[in-house]
Parts: structure tokens; sequence; C-alpha cells
């Protein structure tokens, strides 16, 4: 309650609401949608009494915690008409479209493998170390490297293998991983591999690997940096692509604006968050076996395209606790 105070004065809100108030907040007319950045146990709860009633909602990634959860959120939002968004902030941001847009025009051929790498040291108090709430390193950055590979190949994969480490007896990983290794087949035999950590030193890239070359994005997923692109071309037709900086929660919230203000469906919708929960929960399934397990996604129609990207500059202004 007191930072919640602090931040209103600092931003100038008018209304500050408490956890046991939300329904009343929801029930005043003072907000046309919700964000829902709450640990991943209390997203599907938070999200439906918001569709419920006719709010809109942006959804942190995972969606939830299980599939039943995520298609209870999606049901929600069709039956109140209200738009559920996966925050899928890179969605919006212009360096990742330009590589899915250029890897759809064949930059470097025909695309066959994905590899990445992302991990940084993991504060023992952070939620995202409590088993209660679906912590662990491949729900919190491990989705951005799926999300990435399923774009990158523009299908859902089929198998997943996995392996994970608790960090040789470091007490923050007593209740979740400390590190994963992932595999992943999608189909026609390509393959995505990533390796996510709470253990590790800051390592934020990609890789993706085609017929004719490869292009490195480096860095990749961090929403304080902005990604660059190095495309690698066997026939020697080399590129370095910067890109505006961005403020990537900024662009995200101005594509969700735009969509409610034109009733247009995000791209990023329930089913995204959906597809990649498939994956995750074959993932967890994979590494804690140690048996190779099938997913069942089904096939997404649709991917981020530059009339999604938005540019929102960083704000000076900003309170962080």
């Amino acid at each position: 309650a007191a930072r919640a105070r602090q931040l209103a004065e600092f931003y100038g809100i008018a209304n500050v609401y408490s956890y046991d108030q939300y329904d009343e907040m929801l029930a005043a007319d003072v907000v046309d949608a919700v964000y829902i950045a709450l640990p991943n146990s209390m997203h599907a709860e938070y999200a439906i009494r918001a569709l419920n009633a006719g709010k809109h909602a942006l959804v942190e990634k995972p969606l939830a915690t299980t599939v039943a959860e995520s298609e209870s959120m999606i049901k929600a939002a069709n039956d109140s008409g209200a738009l559920l968004m996966t925050a899928y902030r890179l969605h919006t941001e212009p360096g990742t479209v330009e590589l899915f847009e250029r890897l759809k025009e064949g930059a470097i051929g025909e695309v066959k493998h994905f590899a990445s790498t992302f991990s940084f040291q993991s504060d023992p108090e952070n939620h995202r170390l409590l088993a209660e709430h679906w912590g662990g390193p491949f729900q919190d950055i491990g989705v951005y490297c799926l999300n990435a590979a399923r774009h990158v190949f523009r299908d859902e994969p089929t198998h997943v293998m996995a392996m994970k480490g608790h960090g040789q007896g470091d007490p923050r990983f007593k209740e979740v991983e400390g590190s994963m290794a992932v595999t992943l087949m999608f189909p026609r035999e390509r393959l995505a591999q990533f390796l996510i950590s709470f253990e590790a030193g800051n390592t934020d890239m990609f890789r993706v690997m085609g017929t004719e070359g490869e292009i490195t994005v480096e860095p990749a997923f961090d929403f304080r940096m902005t990604p660059k692109l190095k495309i690698t071309r066997d026939d020697g037709a080399n590129e370095v692509l910067t890109f505006p900086d961005s403020d990537h929660f900024g662009g995200q919230t101005a594509y969700f604006s735009d969509c409610i203000l034109s009733g247009t469906q995000p791209e990023p919708d329930g089913e995204e968050g959906l597809a990649d929960m498939h994956a995750l929960l074959a993932m967890e399934e994979a590494a804690k076996t140690g048996v190779m397990q099938e997913i069942h996604a089904k096939p997404r129609p649709v991917h981020p395209t530059r009339d999604m990207v938005r540019i929102v500059p960083r704000t000076e202004k900003r309170l962080v606790f």
C-alpha cells in the first residue's frame, strides 16, 4: 500500500486500489483495460475477473500455469467481447519484427536452425524462485527463446527434450531450476536449442542459421536494450542492422490501445499465449522425466508484422522499487 501511494504521487495517478478492492475497481468507471503483471499463479484469476467485467486484459507471459487456465481466460474474453492480449512486447519492437520479416523474405535462404542463450543472476528474494508461483528460468526467460523460435520457423514445435540443474546446492534453487537446456523439433526436421539460466552472468542472444547464411541477434530479449541484427550471407552480401531505440512496454501498450480503439484482435492474443503454454508444460515434463515429450499445439496463422511496430521514446521520469 505504501509503495502504491508513492507511485501514485510520483506519476500523478488519482485512483489507488488494494487487491481486496479489485472488483470494486473493475465495477467503477475508472479503467478500460488492465495489465496483469502478477506472479504466474495469479494471472488466470485476475485476468478472468477483469474480462468477466468487460475490461480488456494485457497479461504477462507465460499466460497462466496450465492449459485449462489458459483456455478459461480465452473463453472469458470470447464470452465478454473484451480483448485478451499476451504481453509479448517484442512483437511490436522494430528490430525483432524486422528479423521475422527478413527471414520470411528469404534473407538467409531456408531457415534450418535456431540457437539461443539467455541468462542472468537472479535476486534471492525474487518471487520467480518460488514453486507456488510456478517460478523458474524456463517460464520466465525460456518463454522468450521459445516464442522467438516459433516465429522464426513460422511453425509449432512437435517434440521436446530437456535437462535441468538446481545450482549444486545454491539455496536460491531449492524449489525451482537454476538452469535448463532445451532441444525442440519443428516440422521438416528443423531444430531449436536454447540454454536459460538464473545462475550465470548476463547473456542475451540468438542465432538463426539458414541454407544461405545466418543472422545473429545480440542483444535479443532484454527490455532495456535495442536488438541489433548481423546478417552474414555465404555470397558476401553482409549487413548490420540497427533500429530506433524504443520503450518495449510503451510499444506493446500503444499497440494494445490501438487494437482496443479499432476493435481489432491483437496478434499475440490468448491463443498465442496458449501455444507457448503447450510447449512450456511439455518442456517441464521432459526435464522432470528425462523422456522426450510430444507437443500438441494448433498451427498459428498469424505472426508479427511491420505494421504492428510502435516506436515509443523511453521516459526519463521513472520510479522503480
